[in-house]
């Protein structure tokens, strides 16, 4: 049997109520084809991809629509067929709440694709493979929405010798990937491979919370005879973090100063192993994932989404939102945030949707003094010292912050769910980063205006001779 239940003591971190039992009593269901469908082209880290295509082209499903411009980058295709709509800014689901850059595409219901070109992986070049799926459109399916090309590129010089899936889904009310794996599971085991074969990796590993019965049992029965193991992690937030999960199934201890990669370890999200298999062996590129909708709806359950599919319509699929829902939250309750409106797109960083209440969210209460009882320092599964962070964030001191490790904060919220004065701590905390990195980046342009000063003093003395 390809399972193991690890033994690794895991360091720190919080067990809130799941509430992942309410959308896990149905199936997967595929949303119907929406009205509309907005299309951000920033749904990933990086830099916006160049746009293809002008207000009232005809596309098809699949269609390129933009495409990535440099290597931190992803693609954007059409969802569906349809009619290019407009080309403008709507609002986004970002925590700014600014609007942003979209491509409305407005469908035909006929469903038509683009020619789609499968790859056979075993005979292609690995730097083909790459070059590729660089144009899939398939980003970190978890939440971080990194591009997936650019964590599977190789010069020939990988050292990675252990690929570890993210199958943790550690935070509250989320279960698309539980449903995933239950469902999918052997698309999944070849997503694994085709990423294995391109990292040179020799064995890989599914890291599982030990909450997830089905999920293990698929997962195991999809990996007999192949080199990939199961390993069965306690149920414990934050492990689905990378660091946390590379520790608990393997012992690895990734120091903060390094990246896995350079410890010979790769993590990619259970989803987006899947979208690599469909993109390589099928041609399908990124246009859908699946989605938890939850909390206060008439039925909780798991969609398959088109990207671009308005809110409005994913809600109304889950049965509607029950009276008292006040707002959206997007991710979990703990690193999520909440909708800046109900009229967003659904994008590649939408796990889940949760319906929020005040009987499932109650207002904060106000903030009382620090007592100093150190419930936060117990609570950090980084080992930082959260109380002195809050006081070097909340006064300003920027350096002694940054001195205290302020960046290897994860931001996972369990020193402010456990803090008895209901502080706001990772507030201070992202608010003292932001200042941080705004300080370097000044810093950065007045040393570079004093080099171009510099040489512009020598070549007039230059001129003067």
């Amino acid at each position: 049997m390809n399972a193991i239940i690890n033994f690794f003591k895991t360091k720190a971190g919080v067990h809130p109520p799941e509430h992942k039992a309410e959308s896990t009593q149905l199936p997967i269901a595929t949303l119907p084809l929406p009205s509309k469908l907005v299309l951000p082209l920033r749904q990933h880290i990086g830099n916006m991809p160049k746009i293809l295509v002008s207000v009232g082209d005809t596309v098809l499903k699949g269609q390129l629509l933009a495409t990535p411009e440099c290597a931190v980058s992803a693609a954007i295709h059409a969802p569906t067929s349809g009619t290019i709509a407009a080309i403008s800014e709507e609002v986004i689901p970002h925590p700014s709440g600014l609007p942003d850059l979209c491509i409305t595409l407005i469908p035909d219901g006929k469903e038509t694709w683009a020619p789609l070109s499968a790859l056979d992986w075993h005979n292609t070049p690995k730097q083909e493979l790459v070059a590729s799926l660089c144009k899939s459109g398939i980003v970190g399916f978890g939440g971080a929405t990194f591009p997936t090309h650019i964590k599977l590129r190789s010069n020939g010089k990988s050292n990675v010798h252990t690929l570890i899936i993210n199958a943790a889904e550690c935070e509250p009310y989320i279960t698309c990937d539980d449903m995933l794996m239950r469902e999918y599971a052997d698309e999944i085991i070849k997503g694994i491979e085709i990423a294995q074969h391109l990292l040179g990796a020799s064995k890989s590993i599914i890291g599982i919370e030990d909450n997830k019965p089905q999920a293990i049992t698929a997962m195991q029965a999809a990996c007999a005879g192949k080199p990939i193991t199961v390993s069965i992690v306690p149920t414990l937030y934050p492990s689905g973090d990378a660091r946390q999960l590379i520790r608990l199934v393997s012992g690895l201890e990734i120091p903060h100063n390094k990246r896995a990669t350079e410890m010979g370890v790769q993590v990619f999200n259970v989803a987006t192993v899947r979208a690599i298999y469909r993109y390589v062996s099928l041609g399908e590129p990124a246009i859908s994932r699946i989605v938890t909708v939850t909390g206060n709806v008439q039925t909780p359950q798991n969609f398959e989404v088109l990207f671009g599919t308005p809110l409005p319509e994913l809600i109304q699929a889950a049965g509607g939102a029950k009276a008292a829902t006040t707002h959206y939250i997007m991710g979990g309750p703990m690193m999520g945030f909440d909708l800046p409106s109900e009229q967003v797109p659904i994008t590649k960083a939408a796990n889940c949707i949760i319906a929020a209440a005040p009987n499932l969210f109650a207002a904060p209460p106000p903030a009382m003094p620090c007592i100093r009882c150190a419930r936060c320092a117990d609570a950090c599964p980084v080992n930082l010292q959260p109380q002195e962070l809050y006081w070097f964030s909340k006064s300003d001191n920027f350096e002694k912050a940054r001195d205290y490790n302020l960046f290897d904060c994860i931001e996972c919220g369990c020193c402010t769910y456990v803090c008895p004065s209901d502080i706001p701590l990772v507030q201070y905390y992202r608010y003292a980063k932001s200042e941080i990195i705004a300080i370097d980046k000044a810093k950065e342009a007045a040393d570079l205006a004093r080099e171009r000063n510099d040489f512009r003093l020598a070549r007039i003395e230059r001129e003067k001779l």
